[in-house]
């Protein structure tokens, strides 16, 4: 009898245990329902050893980490820009022994198409090839560079394109552009509109006719340098042949960017263009030459889409564009050494007429 009493007694003891350990697991429960998914845990691992513990914050963390760092690798900027005072040496390997392909130019830019041991592979205009991260920028600073000495350009998707004085379709007409012309972009007015930078007044053009693209000084292929080269060669042969003279003939090239980008300017406008052209001139951080200047790859866009060239030939130049381009060749300048310019509204600088210089 006393035995059974005594397994009675433990019976009962382990019976009051475990309605304790249920009531305090239940209180337990009530302020904390992680405890229950650590105890399923915990009881899996008992069930199955495999199963390893999970702590779910934890996981939650790592999935905004991978989400956050999934999302900056998408968001990530292709953009490079060209971090030197006067011009490097773009390569057609990773390497500073491998033979040139092209010359970059200070401001310049392009995208990136692959990065590898401090060199970066990046196309800038025609020029494709690597250059030394060394002189590079990229993410937030090659964006503010690009922001700071890039413009909005837009493309002519017609044949030919009317230039307005006003946005509406019965507007005075400001002029006609051809299918291959490209135009400095001030603002999308609405959907209908875009306003550009004619002559150095504004303009406005039908948005359903164009496109618009961002546009970043480019660099030079070796073959396209050489093309210049040869070019600017030949000119000087006939100037020499008494043709014509050299110094009339970088005038008139003058003459005829300077009407392009100013024309509709007050003299101190068209000047301070033709002033810009000749600090490159003379600065060693561009060809050494007014024509090469103004037609190195990727640089002015009225040389880039044949209106210079057009101007040029026609000679439809006024006088005050002829008398700035005289000027700004003999030395005079009303921007000091600025070696660029952009439609006023964006950038720091001087400002004369509807341009600011820097």
């Amino acid at each position: 009898m006393l035995k059974g009493r005594k397994v009675r007694i433990l019976f009962t003891t382990l019976i009051l245990c475990l309605a304790m350990a249920a009531f305090c697991l239940d209180a337990r429960a009530a302020t904390k329902k992680e405890y229950f998914d650590s105890l399923s845990v915990g009881i899996s691992q008992i069930v199955d050893p495999t199963v390893e513990s999970v702590d779910e914050k934890a996981i939650e963390e790592l999935t905004q980490i991978s989400e956050a760092s999934a999302l900056q690798q998408e968001e990530e900027s292709d953009l490079v820009m060209v971090n030197v005072q006067v011009a490097m040496n773009v390569r057609a390997e990773a390497s500073e022994e491998s033979d040139k392909v092209g010359v970059l130019y200070k401001d310049c830019g392009g995208r990136i198409l692959e990065r590898k041991d401090g060199w970066t592979r990046m196309k800038s205009g025609d020029l494709i090839g690597w250059a030394s991260d060394e002189y590079l920028l990229f993410g937030e600073e090659a964006e503010a560079m690009a922001d700071d000495v890039g413009n909005l350009i837009v493309l002519i998707e017609t044949e030919t394109l009317r230039v307005r004085r006003e946005p509406d379709t019965e507007a005075e007409v400001f002029g006609l552009l051809a299918g291959d012309d490209e135009l400095e972009m001030i603002e999308f007015v609405n959907d209908d509109w875009i306003s550009v930078d004619y002559e150095g007044e504004t303009g406005y053009v039908s948005a359903e006719f164009v496109d618009v693209d961002f546009h970043i000084d480019a660099g030079e292929t070796l073959a396209a340098i050489r093309e210049r080269e040869e070019a600017e060669r030949l000119a000087k042969l006939k100037a020499n042949q008494g043709a014509v003279v050299v110094g009339g003939d970088d005038t008139k090239l003058l003459a005829a960017l300077i009407q392009c980008e100013a024309g509709s300017e007050t003299y101190n406008g068209k000047l301070a263009v033709g002033a810009v052209v000749m600090n490159r001139v003379r600065s060693g951080a561009y060809p050494n030459t007014v024509s090469g200047v103004i037609f190195a790859s990727g640089q002015f866009t009225p040389a880039l889409n044949g209106k210079v060239a057009k101007v040029y030939t026609s000679g439809k130049i006024s006088d005050s564009c002829y008398e700035a381009a005289r000027a700004a060749i003999n030395g005079e300048t009303n921007v000091g050494g600025a070696t660029h310019f952009r439609r006023a509204g964006n950038h720091d600088g001087i400002q004369i007429d509807n341009q600011v210089f820097w």
